[in-house]
């Protein structure tokens, strides 16, 4: 109906003539498509609503007229009058080039507009559409119009990807060229197929020019996607041995249960998200998140506090039953896990301000969820900084830690303070299962996929020692990614594994060794 009415109102200003109506409805598809590019090119009224009807089929033909009929309403698509459907009208047969030429034509028309985003859309729409020499006069057309030096940019790298394949030895040529200066994986494929079948040696020796410069541009931008990629799962495993850095590097206490108390975090993520779907209106959903943060905090420090006190505290200064008994929680913590919420992977959904991304590149896209990781963790870190150096806590924590007999002749509960110390973090690690349940699958055996990278990262970065534990997260992340990229996930592993035990024999304190009376101990 929106069709039909957007032709009756073009009726007065004739919204096509009735021989282009019949050249663009009816022939041979090269003759369709060259009347559908010159209709475009030229502007003409009503041009979009009729284009729009023959992707849906609703235009039929007798011998002298041209119709758009909706299934209720029949109206002549050059007069734009209300008529009738005869009998014996045919129906017009598109096949897939003419859609794809129909689609063109309806993205070369938005270019016209005034608004910048809605041409931006054109182009992205035009890109995806698989374009012939026919269609030259539409971008022709929009070349001449736009001012946006970006999109003028990407509409030549178009019209040169057409013209490449042009008998003319010279536009070949120069299109050749034209398309040296782009970064598409298209244009790669296309520069490949062109060369294999290209007989000209001077148009050969473009084209790989052209080839080589952006298959450059192109591993410029793999390598920093896998520096990104590096810098998230860094900037998770960052997250992760946060917490440990304060049980294990400056309590001692080597809890195996740190990777399930992350797991907890992450479940109270995926309660959270199901309380905002069941109780509250569909508008609030995306700050689920916001309130998950706080949540997950509290309830993996709560269940931290909880093991400090009933296990650990009578397990200080005997790291081999710290370890087996912590490790035995892990297990009851995961079939705990497994009791209430089932043995499958729980779905944790993203909300609209963490989906999408940032496109750098042709193939480099940063999703919104990584940039949110990178950014929530250096928070996460300042805030840790900011407690042990500044606060009262942090005073009692840190002399605790370096000299506990001292610290409670002077009026310290050393008992309270190490119960704290472990609450937080342990609620450190619900903070990271927070972050990893909007990157990865949430299940019980989340906490033992990042156990060992964790504590990898504490001992690499000197125990008890944050500035080393940033540096070890990071660089261990992107010289994982690295690694793979080369050698595959597996050997990288093991490669990263053996470049930390011969590190660790050379230097056993760490990147940054501990200061102090706690070094003396």
């Amino acid at each position: 109906m929106l069709l039909l009415a957007g032709l009756l109102l073009l009726g007065a200003a004739q919204a096509l003539t009735p021989e282009r109506a019949r050249a663009i409805a009816s022939g041979d598809t090269d003759a369709r498509i060259a009347a559908l590019s010159e209709a475009a090119a030229q502007g003409e009224a009503g041009l979009a609503a009729f284009v729009q009807a023959l992707l849906e089929d609703g235009v039929k033909l007798t011998p002298t007229q041209v119709l758009v009929f909706d299934g209720e309403k029949t109206v002549d698509a050059a007069t734009g009058q209300v008529t009738t459907l005869p009998e014996g009208a045919e129906d017009v047969v598109n096949n897939n080039r003419m859609r794809g030429a129909l689609q063109a034509a309806l993205a070369a028309l938005k270019l016209r507009s005034p608004e910048l985003a809605q041409r931006r859309e054109a182009v992205a729409e035009l890109a995806k559409q698989s374009l012939d020499e026919a269609q030259l006069p539409l971008l022709d057309q929009a070349l001449a119009t736009e001012r946006d030096a970006g999109l003028k940019a990407r509409l030549e790298l178009m019209r040169a990807a057409l013209v490449i394949a042009s008998p003319d030895a010279a536009k070949r040529l120069a299109a050749a060229r034209q398309l040296a200066a782009s970064g598409e994986p298209a244009v790669k494929s296309l520069l490949l197929e062109r060369l294999a079948a290209e007989g000209d040696a001077e148009v050969k020796s473009a084209l790989a020019q052209a080839l080589t410069a952006v298959e450059r541009r192109l591993a410029w931008g793999e390598r920093l996607g896998l520096v990104f990629t590096g810098l998230s799962l860094g900037s998770i495993l960052l997250l992760v041995a946060l917490g440990l850095a304060i049980s294990y590097g400056l309590m001692g206490v080597i809890n195996m249960a740190h990777g399930e108390l992350m797991m907890v975090g992450a479940y109270a993520t995926y309660v959270v998200q199901n309380l905002f779907r069941a109780h509250l209106p569909a508008a609030w959903f995306d700050a689920y998140v916001l309130a998950a943060v706080p949540v997950s905090f509290l309830v993996a420090a709560g269940v931290g506090a909880v093991l400090e006190r009933s296990v650990i505290r009578w397990l200080y200064g005997r790291p081999l039953e710290t370890l087996l008994a912590t490790w035995g929680i892990s297990l009851v913590l995961m079939q705990a896990v497994r009791s209430l919420f089932g043995a499958q992977n729980v779905p944790v959904e993203n909300p609209g301000w963490l989906s999408g991304g940032v496109a750098l590149m042709s193939n480099l896209t940063l999703p919104y969820n990584r940039i949110a990781i990178i950014v929530f963790a250096f928070a996460v870190l300042a805030g840790v900084a900011l407690l042990i150096a500044r606060t009262r806590l942090g005073l009692f924590v840190r002399g605790v830690t370096q000299n506990r007999r001292m610290a409670a002749c002077v009026g310290v509960n050393t008992a309270r303070t190490d119960t704290y110390a472990f609450a937080l973090g342990a609620g450190i690690a619900g903070l990271a299962g927070c972050a990893l349940s909007q990157v990865g699958n949430v299940g019980p055996d989340l906490g033992q996929n990042y156990i060992v990278d964790s504590f990898m990262v504490v001992v690499l970065g000197g125990v008890g020692q944050l500035a080393g534990t940033v540096i070890a997260a990071l660089g261990l992340g992107v010289l994982n990614k690295l690694l793979e990229d080369w050698a595959g996930a597996v050997l990288a592993k093991i490669m990263v594994l053996v470049f930390i035990v011969v590190f660790i024999q050379k230097r056993p304190q760490g990147l940054f060794a501990m200061k102090g009376r706690s070094a003396e101990a």
